[in-house]
């Protein structure tokens, strides 16, 4: 099972993680806890069958969203021990889940960043704000650029996270986008709701 980790709070100690978890092998503010990949999930993580060689060739190096003004270079993130994914340690940036699809591959692949820190606003602040037709522009090791349109935009209470429509193996290259969202709890430094972007590949170059 993996869960991922805390949006953003008023100190680091503090944030809250998604909600949502991953099926076992069958399927901040940073990503809430969402989850990985429904369906089938390999050794290397959420969408499996990604190739190690192939991977590292397209791991991704910077997210751009132009009508946010947003343009961050990406932390990689992985597994802590307690199955909670890695959040971005700078939350200026945001960070791809690196055992799973590199965008550009085929399978979701999950970026999150935090939505506040510290009561600042961080790099997906406006993320919930995001409108279908978007264009998000990842590129990748090598100077290649993976162009994907927004299909939609979903907000979900923490504890009614939809992990397998968000995590479940496509038949496509996608991208997911996660932040914290909704109203935000003073007292327990925690946001009610997660906000998923949803992705599809338009074409690379």
């Amino acid at each position: 099972m993996l869960l991922l980790g805390g949006c953003g709070g008023d100190t680091p100690a503090s944030q809250a993680a998604p909600v949502g978890q991953q099926p076992a092998q069958t399927g901040q503010d940073t990503a809430g806890t969402g989850s990985d990949t429904a369906g089938t999930e390999s050794e290397n993580g959420p969408g499996g069958g990604r190739k190690t060689g192939d991977a590292r060739k397209a791991a991704p190096q910077r997210i751009t969203i132009a009508s946010l003004n947003v343009s961050s270079t990406l932390e990689s993130l992985g597994r802590k021990k307690d199955g909670t994914m890695e959040t971005p340690a700078d939350p200026d940036k945001a960070g791809w889940y690196a055992p799973g699809p590199a965008p550009g591959e085929k399978g979701p692949a999950v970026i999150a960043g935090h939505v506040t820190w510290n009561g600042k606003p961080s790099v997906f602040h406006r993320l919930s704000s995001l409108k279908a037709g978007a264009a998000i522009e990842v590129t990748r090791a090598g100077g290649k650029t993976a162009t994907f349109t927004v299909s939609r935009v979903a907000q979900y209470p923490k504890d009614k996270f939809p992990t397998i429509e968000v995590y479940k193996n496509i038949d496509h290259a996608g991208l997911r986008l996660i932040t914290c969202g909704g109203d935000y709890d003073q007292s327990r430094h925690y946001y009610r709701d997660n906000v998923v972007v949803f992705a599809r590949l338009a074409g690379a170059e």
